[in-house]
């Protein structure tokens, strides 16, 4: 049975990962986490996971976790995760994102453990600014990182192929691109707007829901698609290569809220925030998902309006 390590594992996309690979019933699961509050994210498969607490910007503490365990298999999302907050504090973003990696990777050639896959995972923000005569973005895209955390995951990306090429580390880059569905952080648009509905409609907040940049357009993939990528990444990638992962269809924003109002009786008016509006915003995230699909044949099995509508159930049952 393989040892299976996530990092973050009671995060959005973590929690889900460790649901999945706990169904398999081929895996002994270990995961990471620092938050108490956090473990509710998990309480589906609490007992079938063994959990760790730990901070990971601690080299002793992840040292000893690697030596601890010795897992066949690391899936490393453990990150400081939204580009709106990177502006905020853009400090502790990269030095956060950037540390909490070389540990695990330190670690990991610390012991010798050669034959261990790890999944790095970056960001499809690490394109950027990308004119449109340049979509779908494909792997040979070029970067052009807009805030502090496309930069961090500019890094971690590179970070995992030096330690590819420098110490034979067996590594698979994925860069995911928008991912949505319950349990995300309302600091992200959909969760924001689905949070914000539910609040409506329990009468919790007046009829006004605040918006930022609605012409944006993203690549929007369910995360129990995402987590099915990231497994099939790790099984089937080709060490030190790396994949887009997403659905190959943009939804402006303002469509994204449109059909969550709809999902709606309640009457909601739209008013533009300017606290929500970024520095710098990408008009568009497309994903060219070729490259993968050929490798797996995988594909999203999720629709947006099935996401979407377990996404608003999600905040009415928590509201």
């Amino acid at each position: 049975m393989n040892k299976v390590l996530i990092t973050g594992v009671t995060g959005f996309a973590g929690s889900y990962l460790a649901e999945y690979l706990a169904n398999l019933k081929e895996y002994e699961v270990f995961g990471t986490y620092l938050l108490e509050e956090s473990k509710i994210n998990i309480d589906k498969v609490r007992d079938r996971i063994k959990l760790i607490k730990i901070d990971l910007s601690s080299e002793n503490s992840v040292f000893d976790l690697i030596k601890k365990i010795r897992p066949t298999l690391i899936f490393h999302l453990a990150a400081l995760t939204s580009p709106a907050d990177s502006f905020k504090n853009p400090v502790k973003t990269m030095t956060d994102n950037i540390a909490l990696q070389i540990n695990i990777l330190e670690a990991v050639k610390k012991y010798n453990l050669l034959n261990t896959k790890i999944l790095i995972v970056s960001s499809a923000d690490v394109y950027g600014l990308v004119k449109k005569k340049d979509l779908p973005m494909d792997e040979d895209t070029k970067l052009a990182p807009t805030s502090p955390y496309s930069v961090s995951k500019v890094a971690q990306d590179f970070l995992g192929f030096t330690y590819y090429l420098s110490y034979n580390l067996k590594i698979v880059r994925v860069r995911p691109f928008n991912h949505i569905g319950p349990r995300q952080s309302p600091n992200f648009v959909v969760a924001s707007f689905a949070k914000q509905i539910a609040e409506i409609e329990k009468r919790k907040r007046s009829n006004v829901l605040r918006v930022g940049n609605l012409e944006a357009k993203r690549d929007f993939t369910n995360v129990k698609d995402i987590v099915r990528a990231y497994v099939l990444a790790i099984d089937r990638g080709e060490i030190g290569e790396v994949y887009n992962i997403g659905s190959g269809r943009s939804y402006k924003i303002s469509d994204i809220l449109d059909r969550l109002i709809s999902m709606s009786t309640s009457k909601i008016k739209i008013e533009k925030e300017d606290s929500l509006i970024r520095p710098s915003d990408n008009p568009e995230l497309l994903c060219d998902c070729r490259k993968f699909e050929r490798l797996t044949n995988w594909r999203p099995e999720f629709s947006i309006d099935e996401t979407l509508k377990d996404t608003l159930d999600y905040w009415r049952n928590i509201i």
